[in-house]
């Protein structure tokens, strides 16, 4: 047997790092080059020269190793390999390790640095065309790995052939694999530094197996033909902080369901027409997406993410869910996706211990473990891991179109102590508890969405009183455009709860959000977090009997449109079906046929439309100027009235009864003369209320009240809540 040199070995034993040191073209000590490879399965092998006659290439003895003195082949010289396996099946392909390197010196500077924010470009699986042969490039980063692989269908899953190379000390490993083509199934294998050897799904896949098969997929981005332009370009306007806002959160495993399919699942394109045309009717401008980052656990509702830059396979492919985007767009319907940087799951096959130690999150537990959630949280403080997460984030607004990111569970990234007692946590190099580096990637990606994506809008799930999280990053925010009020949400939904006779004890419940409602770009979420585990749906949260516990649900959901803020609310929220979400079933549309459901879903489509309508309900919504108590003080009677206005001057009167007693006569002061028309009274008959009212509107007396010159005397229903717009000559002032 020939004596083989430390590279061969490495690459015999399936643990070089550089197979290109031994397989490939090589310079001889005469004329010609020396021309080896490996294949596993081969009986012969001829090399072929791109003219002329096929050349046997003799077996190096013992061994898998084929080599041939080219006499006459050169270093410019293509060939391509002729194999025959021992059944005598022949075929044809070109030799992976005769091609160059693909990612530039810049390219791992950049990524090394961590300022590669288009690196979903480069790293993954990538069809391209490199030296004039088509293929597929490969790129993965593995620093601590002593080989890694790429395996297939097309190798038979065996990490000994196509070993790649790593690109000097940046731990990025890459391999260029002639013949490959779009649809590839494949994983990483890699050998860890312990000698263990695994399999990983691609952290830069574009697309995955539908689970529980956990392969990644080749996908070219580039087939699919885009008709959103005019959305696109009017983005900045059409999200603009003075226009309206009301978002339609939707898991779209459960939203519908259809006879067909895997498991029932609508697909991207038939959810497309059947989601747009309902939210269309309905009245609202967005929908915003529980996380459709390809996740292996259903329950995980998609918050466990595996594929940060894979759309999941369960409902379509990548340029499945293109057409969801693009038509949604074309139809004037905006598309957020909520985004998980805070954490990931512990599957075998995802990030965790990536290339055999701890990569992508912290070794110490108490930085690097959320008990509370079994994930692992993301190192921040790493350039290569913080730069991951962020072309995550531009990936999804540049190849998808998607309007804005809400980023989940923005508290525990903030705190070093969150959810942790004492002693199991590590602080910060000044003693605090901040999380100095999450803090710092937080305002990287904000700033490089709102730079590079005009328009685009971002929103944090952040429930403490962590100071500017909506201002710019120029101010000393953190930068988001808009911070979910989860204070407002909680005070909200537990005086609601409360029996009505209760409701006056707890009055500063409904008024105290007015106190802070200025100091952030606010979104008011009703979101699925409500109506899970145990929390129960939005009308069995509701006190008194089925009339009652809608006509609350109604009230509620005025009392949102009409407060301060952007609006979000969950599906099946709208027609109050009466259990608990549950991700594995379709929403309970039929409930939505009858009443009450029916007039609860009828009184919200009237809402989300006047919401849109009117610009007092929207205009200012982050500025003070746009909002005045009228009485604030009446806790006896459970009731508020205010006035909402729009950068003009114009507005409406709001006011509401906590109870379920009517108040007749009921006089409140209003800033002007003239006629007050009624445009909202959720306590008209056609939404299941009692049709109490004030005859399509009242006239002001000139009569001082409240504070105000004129004033009004109303009937107020049970249980309601009543909107009143003046005459266009007496606009309020």
């Amino acid at each position: 047997m020939k004596t083989l040199s430390a590279e061969a070995w490495a690459v015999l034993e399936a643990r070089s790092h550089d197979p290109f040191a031994w397989l490939g073209r090589h310079q001889s000590s005469g004329e010609g080059v020396v021309v080896r490879a490996f294949k596993l399965r081969a009986e012969n092998m001829w090399l072929l020269p791109s003219k002329g006659k096929a050349i046997p290439m003799p077996r190096i003895e013992g061994t898998d190793f084929f080599e041939l003195l080219w006499q006459g082949g050169d270093f410019a010289s293509a060939y391509r390999f002729r194999i025959e396996n021992h059944d005598a099946h022949k075929w044809e392909e070109e030799d992976p390790y005769r091609f160059g390197t693909m990612l530039g010196e810049m390219d791992l500077h950049l990524i090394g640095e961590g300022n590669h924010f288009e690196k979903y470009k480069l790293m993954g699986a990538h069809v391209r065309e490199h030296e004039g042969v088509a293929g597929v490039g490969f790129a993965v980063w593995a620093p601590s790995a002593e080989r890694v692989s790429v395996i297939g269908n097309f190798n038979h899953w065996d990490g000994r052939e196509h070993q790649m190379r790593v690109r000097g000390s940046s731990g990025v490993w890459e391999l260029f694999i002639p013949g490959l083509c779009e649809g590839e199934t494949y994983k990483f294998e890699i050998r860890g530094k312990h000698q263990d050897v695994f399999e990983k799904t691609d952290p830069y896949a574009q697309q995955m197996e539908l689970r529980p098969a956990t392969a990644s997929v080749v996908h070219n981005p580039d087939k699919y033909q885009w008709q959103d332009a005019d959305w696109v370009k009017s983005l900045p306007e059409t999200q603009a902080a003075d226009k309206p806002m009301n978002i339609y959160e939707v898991h779209l495993g459960s939203w519908r369901r259809g006879d067909d399919g895997v498991a029932g699942y609508l697909s991207y394109q038939e959810l497309a027409h059947q989601l747009v045309d309902y939210c269309q009717w309905m009245g609202y401008t967005h929908i915003e997406l529980l996380p459709v980052t390809e996740h292996p656990f259903d329950g995980s509702w998609g918050y466990q993410t595996v594929g940060y830059f894979a759309p999941t396979s369960r409902f379509g492919s990548p340029d499945d869910f293109r057409y969801f985007v693009d038509y949604c767009h074309q139809q004037g319907i905006g598309v957020f996706l909520d985004w998980v940087p805070a954490h990931f799951p512990k599957d075998a096959h995802g990030l965790a211990r990536f290339d055999g130690t701890a990569l992508y999150e912290h070794e110490d537990p108490r930085l690097g473990e959320h008990k509370d959630w079994g994930t692992y949280i993301f190192n921040f403080g790493r350039n290569e891991v913080r730069n991951f997460l962020i072309a995550s984030a531009l990936y999804w607004l540049d190849e998808f179109h998607i309007d804005g990111l809400r980023v989940d569970a923005v508290a525990s990234m903030l705190y070093l102590d969150y959810s942790r007692n004492e002693g199991e946590w590590v602080p910060n190099k000044y003693g605090g508890r901040e999380n100095l580096e999450a803090v710092e990637f937080i305002k990287q990606f904000n700033y490089l969405v709102h730079e590079r994506f005009p328009g685009a809008v971002t929103m944090a799930e952040e429930s403490t009183s962590w100071p500017m999280v909506s201002r710019p990053t120029y101010l000393g925010g953190l930068g988001f455009t808009m911070k979910w009020n989860m204070g407002w949400m909680n005070d909200t939904l537990n005086y609601f709860e409360l029996e009505p006779i209760f409701r006056s004890y707890h009055h500063h419940a409904v008024t105290f959000s007015m106190v802070y409602a200025f100091t952030e770009n606010f979104i008011l979420p009703f979101s699925h977090d409500e109506v899970v585990h145990g929390k129960g749906s939005m009308p069995q949260k509701m006190p008194g009997d089925d009339w009652q516990k809608f006509a609350n649900l109604r009230l509620l959901y005025a009392y949102m449109y009409a407060h301060p803020g952007k609006k979000l609310q969950f599906n099946g929220m709208e027609f109050g079906q009466w259990p608990e979400w549950n991700h594995d079933e379709a929403l309970s549309w039929d409930q939505a046929q009858f009443m009450p459901h029916r007039g609860l879903q009828w009184m919200m489509r009237d809402m989300n439309h006047l919401y849109k309508d009117v610009p007092a309900l929207h205009e200012l919504d982050f500025n003070g100027a746009g909002f005045q108590w009228i009485d604030c003080n009446d806790a006896e009677q459970s009731t508020l009235s205010f006035i909402r206005r729009d950068k003009n001057g114009g507005g409406v009167v709001v006011v509401m009864n906590m109870t379920p007693v009517p108040r007749v006569n009921y006089r409140i002061g209003v800033p002007n003369p003239g006629s007050y028309h009624e445009i909202m009274n959720t306590d008209s008959e056609a939404y299941g209320g009692s049709n109490m009212g004030n005859g399509g509107g009242v006239t002001a007396e000139d009569h001082a009240w409240m504070g105000l010159p004129y004033s009004v005397s109303i009937t107020l229903p049970p249980l309601s809540c009543v909107i009143f717009r003046p005459d266009v000559m007496s606009a309020i002032s």
